[in-house]
């Protein structure tokens, strides 16, 4: 290992993950303060709140500092292929343009969404074989593989003149995994002979005892479930865990059913798969039109929607909505996922949806339909014995994850256990700690565009849905009299008032009230005009429904 040198130091910043679940962003930076070498870890996304960002529907982390740093920026490595770690890498790579590093499975399935969106760029990947390791600007990485829900998660062992960072990424200790290698204990156990410096880990389930159970627990549970069916059923997942959708399809075909995809989200995983590798042996599926010529008790549907999505199968089906795909009283729909936090109320709908139809629902509240693929306490405290970190930084998480992983960390006796949030500048070597802010916050992804989170755009739409809008066209004489009736148009606003009078009456007489009692001086005066009718029009609606609604008032001088 070369000697680190005078006046350099090993730092860490979390541009988005820490603090929240999804939108992961983290970036090493070697050198001094004037001028750093960095490598990016994952670029992922957050999904919006409908309620929280009307119109939006992605949220990226804000990349201003990458961009200002780009000429020092070695590269983007991908820890694996899940949205929140990688969904924001096509909209946001083109303001980077420096090499993407990845293992096949996950650049496979970035080419094949890119594919699918038009215009998307080209991004020029390096593929890393699993176990792998490269050389990115000063940095000596490392791939680890680690069991989670999606194939060839990875661990980065990061080498550098300080040390050796271990940088898990999302993963699991489940010595039967169903697809892919198990956690890589002997190359951790010899990460902690050879040392480690820092330990930078997952958050998620440090708040829950034990052990996260096996996957193969959950594809026994599934093909018991598929067997004993007497109708249809329909299984709902995440896209992106291959494991149970082999497992769907070996329940499917011990019970002597055909598989049918629906989605085209799943449809994209499940080609992606077997392109490598990872459905070798699997029977081929059917596309969902052909669904409706099987019979009830010789078909499994594979459906997009496990979070609720309201343009996904399953919410589709379970508004009978759908073109292809019904489902009856008596069939059964087992939901194999646990809802993301923010969605419980969109699954919900789904969930009754199907149960006033008469469906069998079944859950992991009454069924190991699903684990997750994040360490519980057991298993942290199995990898801080394995690796041995001199100093342990938790990331991916909310406060309260992010506090018990620190709390486990500091009874297991870490020396070293800092705790920070988005945009902290943590110095990991040699004099450890926060000493530093850079830019961090969101971007958000309105249609096709990007905006920034403080824009007004966002701040207008939850006004207009809360109180309406009025929208007032006056043409003025040079004189300064109307010259025509105003038009008016209401927005979101009931139709009558309290009293019952028309919405639309109370606006029509106060803007004409108001340009009446107006000096003419002031009348000549489209601006005066305007700010005068404004005020009147919101102060008159507010006076029969008790909100004052936007209103917005052009003034055509004639």
């Amino acid at each position: 290992m070369t000697v680190a040198a005078a006046n350099q130091s090993l730092v860490f910043a979390p541009l988005g993950g820490v603090g929240e679940i999804g939108m992961n962003l983290s970036i090493y930076g070697l050198g001094d303060n004037r001028r750093r070498q960095w490598l990016a870890v994952d670029v992922g996304v957050s999904f919006a709140a409908e309620e929280h960002l009307p119109g939006i529907d992605l949220i990226f982390p804000d990349i201003r500092y990458l961009v200002e740093e780009r000429k020092n920026l070695a590269g983007i490595v991908i820890t694996h292929a899940h949205e929140d770690h990688f969904g924001a890498l096509i909209d946001l790579w083109p303001r980077l343009k420096v090499p993407v590093y990845a293992t096949p499975f996950t650049a496979a399935l970035l080419e094949a969404k890119r594919a699918s969106e038009p215009g998307a760029p080209e991004i020029p990947v390096k593929v890393i074989p699993l176990g792998g390791r490269f050389s990115a600007g000063p940095f000596d990485v490392e791939l680890v593989s680690m069991a989670h829900s999606i194939p060839e998660s990875n661990a980065l062992i990061i080498r550098t003149p300080f040390g050796n960072v271990l940088h898990t990424g999302d993963w699991k200790i489940d010595p039967t995994p169903v697809l892919g290698p198990p956690t890589d204990e002997a190359k951790l156990r010899a990460l902690g002979q050879e040392g480690c410096l820092a330990l930078v880990g997952d958050s998620t389930n440090a708040v829950r005892d034990g052990r996260s159970p096996s996957e193969a627990d959950v594809a026994r549970t599934i093909a018991e479930l598929i067997r004993t069916a007497k109708g249809r059923v329909a299984v709902t997942t995440f896209a992106s865990n291959v494991a149970r959708l082999r497992a769907v399809a070996d329940g499917a075909r011990a019970a002597g059913r055909e598989v049918v995809v629906v989605g085209r989200a799943m449809d994209r995983v499940v080609q992606v798969a077997r392109e490598t590798g990872y459905m070798d042996g699997v029977q081929p599926f059917r596309t969902a039109e052909t669904y409706g010529y099987l019979p009830p008790d010789k078909v499994v549907a594979l459906c997009t929607g496990s979070q609720g999505e309201p343009r996904a199968a399953l919410a589709r089906i379970a508004e009978d909505q759908h073109p292809d795909v019904t489902l009856a009283k008596g069939d059964r729909v087992i939901f194999s996922a646990r809802s993301i936090p923010g969605n419980e109320k969109a699954i919900g709908r789904v969930l009754n949806g199907l149960i006033d139809q008469g469906i069998e629902v079944i859950t992991d509240r009454t069924h190991l339909v699903h684990v997750s693929g994040h360490p519980r306490r057991a298993e942290v405290e199995e990898l801080i014995g394995w690796v041995k970190p001199k100093l342990l930084v938790p990331v991916h998480g909310e406060a309260l994850h992010l506090g018990e992983h620190a709390a486990i960390a500091r009874r297991l006796g870490v020396p070293t256990v800092i705790e920070c949030r988005n945009g902290d500048l943590v110095e990991l070597a040699p004099r450890p700690g926060v000493i530093d802010e850079v830019p961090a916050g969101r971007t958000y992804k309105d249609g096709n565009i990007m905006i920034e989170a403080d824009a007004r755009t966002i701040a207008d739409r939850r006004r207009l849905s809360f109180v309406g809008a009025v929208s007032v066209a006056l043409a003025m004489t040079e004189k300064g009299e109307l010259a025509a009736d105003p038009e008016l148009d209401l927005i979101g606003i009931p139709e009558r008032g309290r009293d019952g009078v028309l919405m639309s009456n109370i606006a029509f007489d106060a803007v004409i009230e108001t340009v009446d009692s107006l000096p003419r001086a002031r009348r000549r005066d489209p601006d005066s005009v305007a700010d005068a009718v404004r005020g009147a029009v919101r102060g008159a609606i507010a006076s029969h429904w008790g909100k004052k609604p936007m209103c917005h008032v052009h003034v055509l001088t004639v």
